[in-house]
């Protein structure tokens, strides 16, 4: 009889449990965002916060590139775009209409930061000119000894298609979002994925988001001498500074605006500096 009434109360309690789960669940509203993966980082800790200091809303955060953010938006499946660009032309001209525009808020500042293999770093490439990184990526310097490296072909990462790190990079470094860059040999997904092979190869380059670099454990160069401090990227003089963006299409639904809110806020906005990025 007594474990009977055990397992009767057992049982109780865990239907109680559940129901108390479930009416949670049923009285937060989902609020997605998707988009960089340069942003990501960001969003995914400030959620994370926001999740546990009130039970109204819940963030769930996805990467994917800053254009699938912004058709995700359009779209509907997400209420938020985490962008590392700039909407361009062509999306505000294709998605809006007169009555519906985007909404562009700055939540931080990055940077895109060049980095190399540590082998590369230690023979004495410490700093590039951005016309020798044109060079690089365009194919027309393939060996470090032609800027003072090892006798080693480069080995130069990139960045999918719909990225907007890849975006900013191609239009400042290359001149254009639309420049092909035949000296690329290997696209990236992310910007983690980038990081994870320049430490496993010994004759690599690549371009990663500020916050990436923030652990000591990367090669980062100079660009023009210029090295990539939280200084020289707010007051514009590092030439790769962005801005980094929260997009909605219209008003933000009360979800994403409590969240925008708290992202801006000085406590999200601590988190942000205790994280490598660099507040609004």
């Amino acid at each position: 009889m007594i474990v009977m009434k055990v397992k009767s109360i057992l049982l109780v309690l865990l239907l109680v449990s559940f129901f108390v789960y479930v009416s949670v669940e049923a009285r937060e509203q989902k609020v997605a965002i998707s988009g960089s993966s340069t942003v990501m980082p960001l969003a995914e800790i400030s959620a994370e916060e926001f999740n546990m200091l009130q039970d109204n809303y819940h963030v769930t955060v996805t990467a994917g590139g800053s254009g699938v953010g912004i058709v995700n938006v359009v779209e509907g499946r997400s209420a938020i775009a985490m962008t590392s660009r700039e909407l361009h032309l062509v999306e505000r001209q294709r998605y809006e209409t007169p009555t519906e525009k985007f909404n562009v808020i700055t939540v931080g500042y990055d940077a895109i930061c060049l980095m190399v293999s540590p082998e590369v770093y230690d023979f004495g490439v410490t700093d590039l000119s951005a016309e020798e990184v044109r060079r690089i990526y365009s194919g027309s310097i393939s060996n470090w000894k032609e800027l003072g490296g090892p006798d080693e072909e480069i080995f130069a990462i990139g960045r999918r298609p719909g990225s907007g790190t890849r975006d900013s990079f191609d239009e400042i470094i290359m001149g254009s979002r639309e420049y092909e860059t035949p000296g690329v040999s290997y696209e990236a997904a992310e910007s983690s994925e980038v990081k994870t092979a320049i430490r496993g190869s010994d004759n690599a380059i690549g371009y990663v988001g500020y916050s990436y670099i923030m652990r000591g454990d990367s090669k980062v160069i100079s660009l023009d001498g210029i090295p990539p401090t939280i200084e020289n990227i707010k007051n514009g003089t590092y030439p790769l500074a962005r801005e980094l963006y929260f997009i909605t299409l219209g008003r933000p639904s009360p979800g994403a605006k409590a969240f925008t809110d708290y992202v801006l806020s000085p406590e999200g906005q601590k988190i942000a500096i205790e994280n490598g990025f660099i507040p609004a």
